[in-house]
């Protein structure tokens, strides 16, 4: 078993906290992890990247060489296509389609959205719509956990343990939002795919 998976996003849009869940997860399943970050001036709303590498046998890199992503999963749509060169041909792009209009030429959603359906594995969704459905708009980037989380060969049920322990501290509250968020992100990738 072998997942490469880059996270993308800009500053402040839980890039970190998707990463926490899913490294704790495979650590309860008893599977070797390696993770590199990498913070473009993030605390202005430059990139946030983390590659994610998961996998049963020991891994030697920290970085995943382009063309061998199995998983991107965004939660800016601009940000997703910035690492499709990374994607794998059978790899899938899960991205929120809530634009971070960081830069003055940022293009438009209907182009963005246009490269995106071009892709054979892809899943567009309105995460940030989501999130507030499940309780908190701030939960948009568990949303997208649970939508990437069918092509992330870790258990459903392990992730939602993930999701317990990162935010067990904080209160119940918080964390049964979260969990409510990570299931609709899941329902919908599996009503969409």
């Amino acid at each position: 078993m072998k997942n490469d998976i880059i996270l993308a996003g800009v500053g402040g849009q839980g890039i970190l906290s998707i990463a926490a869940a899913i490294g704790l997860a495979a650590v309860k399943n008893n599977l070797h992890i390696k993770q590199s970050e990498v913070h473009g001036m993030s605390q202005r709303g430059g990139d946030v990247q983390s590659h994610l590498r998961i996998s049963d046998k020991p891994i030697a890199s920290d970085l995943i060489p382009k063309g061998k992503t199995d998983l991107i999963l965004s939660v800016e749509p601009m940000e997703g296509l910035r690492y499709l060169p990374f994607l794998s041909k059978d790899g899938w792009l899960v991205t929120n389609i809530t634009p971070f209009n960081n830069i003055p030429d940022y293009p438009g959603l209907d182009d963005i959205l246009k490269q995106i359906k071009l892709l054979p594995n892809h899943i567009a969704i309105d995460a940030d719509a989501i999130a507030k459905q499940a309780g908190s708009s701030r939960s948009s980037n568990i949303v997208m956990l649970g939508a990437a989380s069918p092509f992330i060969d870790i258990p459903f049920e392990r992730l939602e343990d993930g999701i317990r322990q990162l935010f067990g501290k904080k209160g119940e509250e918080l964390v049964n939002t979260n969990l409510k968020a990570l299931k609709a992100g899941r329902d919908f990738t599996e009503k969409n795919r």
